[in-house]
């Protein structure tokens, strides 16, 4: 049995793999939904981590050459994360995960769907703004090791070209999933049964990230954004209709429903959206970094 679960596991890593390679992100927002599914959080949440710190650094090495122009604007956030991380961090050994994911996906589903439709604002926050979302951030990914929806949310909005975009994603990802490492082993979370899942998700990753960058190179600036937000419905709707189901608020495959009816909406917004005559997509100037 626990052969036949890491197998499954290589394999969700594999495709999460190819996702995280390709827009930058991903890795954790496709792996914990469906490995959940035979795993526990606390046994999969320490693998993870320490995994996404070494994925995290590559993200950021691929796009080094646009990190002088997006830095600046980034390190709010990251100094917002650690007081969220070490609340988290609590949170996971005291409160039902569950919970927490379930609110943080009701919120978010509609902000993605928003995005995934191609509305969108340009974001002018301040400091303490970035501070409060970098606090929150640290929370969501310290409990649940995902944090690709609002971070792809708030650096979409701001307009970043694609290596910009992917080099403030890698940066802030590195600095959270870094932290969190750190914060797991202070509480004492890493055990032997999460530590032997790291040697059936490396492989997986080795191969999926270059085929997802590889991907990636091919396919156009305006395309890029959009599957980025569809992705992201797409995993938030499947793990809110299993939170529906773990926490018995509706049972049976009618929690499955939300699925569906994402699925519905955004296939039908992406159908419009690559209907229309291709059009040019000029990348942002550097001015317009976060």
């Amino acid at each position: 049995m626990i052969e036949a679960h890491a197998i499954a596991l290589a394999a969700i890593t594999l495709l999460a793999a190819i996702v995280n390679g390709a827009l930058g992100y991903g890795f954790s927002s496709i792996t914990v939904p469906l490995a959940l599914l035979f795993l526990s959080n606390r046994v999969l949440n320490p693998a993870l981590v320490l995994i996404e710190v070494v994925l995290n650094a590559y993200v950021l090495w691929t796009n080094r050459d646009a990190f002088s122009r997006v830095w600046r604007g980034v390190v709010p956030i990251v100094i917002g994360l650690l007081p969220g991380i070490v609340l988290g961090t609590a949170v996971v050994s005291l409160v039902n995960p569950g919970w927490v994911r379930f609110v943080t996906f009701v919120a978010l589903l509609p902000l993605i769907l928003l995005q995934a439709a191609g509305y969108l604002r340009p974001i002018r926050s301040g400091r303490l703004v970035s501070l409060a979302f970098g606090g929150g951030l640290g929370v969501l990914y310290s409990v649940t090791t995902i944090s690709g929806p609002p971070l792809a949310i708030m650096l979409t909005n701001r307009g970043l070209a694609k290596r910009d975009f992917r080099a403030a994603l890698g940066f802030i990802r590195l600095a959270e999933s870094s932290m969190t490492a750190v914060a797991y082993a202070y509480a004492g979370l890493y055990t032997a049964t999460s530590l032997t899942l790291i040697p059936w998700i490396v492989p997986s990753i080795l191969i999926g990230v270059p085929i997802g960058a590889f991907v990636i190179r091919r396919v156009r600036p305006d395309a890029f954004r959009r599957v980025c937000m569809s992705f992201d419905a797409w995993v938030v709707a499947f793990g809110l209709s299993r939170l529906l189901n773990e926490l018995m608020l509706v049972e049976g495959a009618a929690a499955y429903l939300v699925l569906l009816v994402v699925g519905l909406l955004d296939g039908w917004m992406l159908s419009r959206f690559f209907a229309r005559p291709l059009t040019a997509d000029p990348e942002p100037t550097a001015s317009r970094s976060p």
